[in-house]
């Protein structure tokens, strides 16, 4: 495919020069892929997902809803996959760009760490309110309710900060973390492949460095995903409402020990691993395209 198109890989095919007018081209092409590969993920990847989510509930798997309804809150997933994940990778595209201009630098670690970072906070902003929706239908805690239902109802029983945005400050403390291990390991893997394989860089090349970053991130940020759960899903009686992330960890360490700190680890290593075959796959597949049309016109 990469040949067919005549295109760069994704990372070099995204440079946004902001002096170029082609800039606000290469800007849409990173949201339109952005979403596209953010709701191709989320659907098709939804029931390990689940799986992962009630293995780190504090009600226990079976509790949770075990096997049944594996794609119970799959809707508001889906409505949030794609504004959650074109946000992330405009602000990550420009920030990397407006740092490597004022830093001049180019693929500077610390220049994908920052802009990754900022990134995921703006990301944030749509991310917790559909993980708290997406989170408490997975564990049968919406009962019946749509995902809007269930938001509203976080709203008026426990206003703007404690329901809509409970666990921000978790989830920002997960996704920065895993950032800044997977996107820097992601630019490196995509740089040394073509000296170490011989070939140039495809979507299956992309897809593979985007997999093998996002498994080894995955793995190594389990406890802060259990702690950021346990938060989301806190009923109004449980302490876990008032405790710190620090004091939920050594809660959790005491009663359940180290499996406990990393209670849905396969599912979670599993869902990022093909995650990010899927998603750099498909982002970096629909920019090539994208480029390619807007060359023909």
């Amino acid at each position: 495919m990469a040949a067919e198109l005549g295109l760069e890989s994704a990372a070099g095919s995204m440079e946004i020069n902001m002096q170029e007018p082609v800039n606000k081209l290469k800007f849409l092409h990173a949201l339109v892929a952005g979403g596209v590969a953010g709701m191709v993920v989320d659907i098709a990847l939804f029931p390990i997902d689940t799986v992962k989510t009630r293995l780190q509930s504090e009600l226990g798997f079976w509790r949770a809803g075990g096997f049944r309804g594996i794609y119970k809150g799959l809707a508001p997933a889906a409505a949030g996959s794609a504004p959650t994940a074109a946000l992330f990778f405009c602000t990550y595209e420009c920030g990397k760009q407006f740092l490597s201009s004022v830093t001049q630098t180019k693929d500077s670690p610390y220049v994908h760490m920052a802009a990754a970072s900022a990134a995921e906070v703006l990301a944030c902003l749509i991310r917790v309110p559909v993980e708290i929706a997406k989170q408490r239908s997975q564990t049968l805690q919406g009962n019946k309710q749509s995902g809007l239902q269930i938001l509203l109802r976080a709203y008026r029983t426990e206003g703007l900060k404690r329901g809509l945005y409970r666990g921000f400050g978790s989830t920002i403390m997960r996704e920065i973390p895993f950032s800044l291990i997977q996107f820097p390991l992601w630019e490196y893997f995509k740089l040394q492949w073509t000296p170490l394989t011989g070939f140039d860089s495809t979507p299956f090349s992309v897809a593979l460095c985007g997999a093998v970053a996002g498994g080894i991130s995955a793995g190594l940020t389990t406890p802060l995903d259990v702690v950021k759960t346990r938060i989301m899903l806190a009923e109004r009686e449980s302490l876990n409402r008032r405790r710190s992330a620090r004091r939920i960890l050594h809660g959790i360490y005491l009663e359940r020990g180290f499996s406990g700190l990393f209670a849905g680890f396969v599912p979670r290593v599993l869902w990022i691993t093909l995650g990010g075959a899927f998603f750099f796959g498909f982002y970096d597949l629909t920019t090539r395209i994208l480029g390619a049309t807007s060359t023909h016109h």
